[in-house]
């Protein structure tokens, strides 16, 4: 066992989960979830760091035995389900998230937000998005009459916008310029719902990132003793932090070439989720 490695983070879509119903999807393949299980019964840390709310990671979180932080929300919560305990959670100002809700469902962007318990939607936006989500979600949303009403009366930690395809995200993220010293705006896809495009809307200065910072502090571990895999460029923000870093072999081109940019011993390009890279990439670096 590698003794430098005492946490691992760990991106979810695309890494752990991915497009193969009954083999990754909905959840990670038994073989995967095995492995996890005998990494951190051997006491190295393994936090899920995701977009998605903890309740869609819950049961790999149980099933597992992650005891310890996880990032969700985009960084919007920090939290140990199965402590029960939310570590932190960050609030977009009530303000805000009303007004970037009006302008996009005002512009017919298809438009969740999230507490740290549920997620809502518009009735009038129900559709086949809807469906879809609720396949990654694991969990029915939370349908009102109208949404920005229903922003006033909720604690928000994470707005979605969900572009048809690149160049309606490029359409979305236009539309929310205004808003970029108000709140952090980033974006992300999910293998299943391709080519559907996810923003992940939270509070200023909350990212993955600092949900990584957020982990490493409360497990008093150094981001030289932490590996850290994804699979989209905007998880460069939280393996950049980390010495060892690994890109999926399903991941973009651009993260394979920012992960190797850290040296043939600290880095890693895998194979595809589909094909349990995740399995081996772990063995790699953990020498088990």
């Amino acid at each position: 066992m590698n003794k430098n490695i005492k946490a691992i983070i760990l991106d979810v879509d695309g890494v752990i989960v991915g497009e193969k119903i009954g083999f990754n999807s909905p959840w990670p393949n038994p073989k995967v979830i095995s492995l996890l299980k005998k990494i951190r019964s051997s006491g190295i840390y393994i936090c899920l760091c995701t977009a998605k709310p903890h309740f869609s990671i819950g049961k790999i979180i149980k099933d597992a035995g992650l005891d310890n932080p996880h990032i969700a929300d985009g960084g919007g919560v920090i939290i140990n389900p199965l402590a029960d305990k939310i570590i932190k959670k960050y609030l977009i100002d009530k303000q805000s998230a009303a007004e970037v809700i009006n302008l996009l469902i005002k512009n017919q962007v298809y438009t969740e937000f999230y507490t740290s318990d549920n997620y809502f939607i518009q009735q009038s936006q129900k559709s086949e998005i809807t469906s879809k989500h609720k396949h990654i979600l694991q969990k029915k949303p939370q349908i009102t009459e109208f949404l920005e009403k229903e922003a006033h009366t909720q604690e928000i930690t994470k707005i979605m916008p969900v572009a048809k395809d690149e160049n309606d995200k490029q359409q979305t993220a236009d539309l929310l310029k205004p808003f970029e010293n108000r709140i952090k705006i980033s974006w992300g896809v999910h293998p299943v719902a391709l080519p559907l495009q996810f923003g992940i809307i939270t509070a200023k200065g909350i990212s993955k990132k600092q949900g990584a910072i957020e982990v490493a502090k409360s497990l008093n571990v150094s981001f030289d003793n932490i590996l850290a895999v994804g699979d989209s460029t905007s998880d460069w923000q939280f393996i950049q932090l980390c010495k060892y870093g690994a890109a999926m072999g399903n991941a973009s081109d651009e993260l394979k070439k920012l992960v190797l940019s850290k040296g043939k011993k600290s880095s890693l390009i895998g194979k595809s989720v589909d094909k349990n890279g995740i399995i081996d990439m772990l063995k790699y670096f953990l020498k088990i």
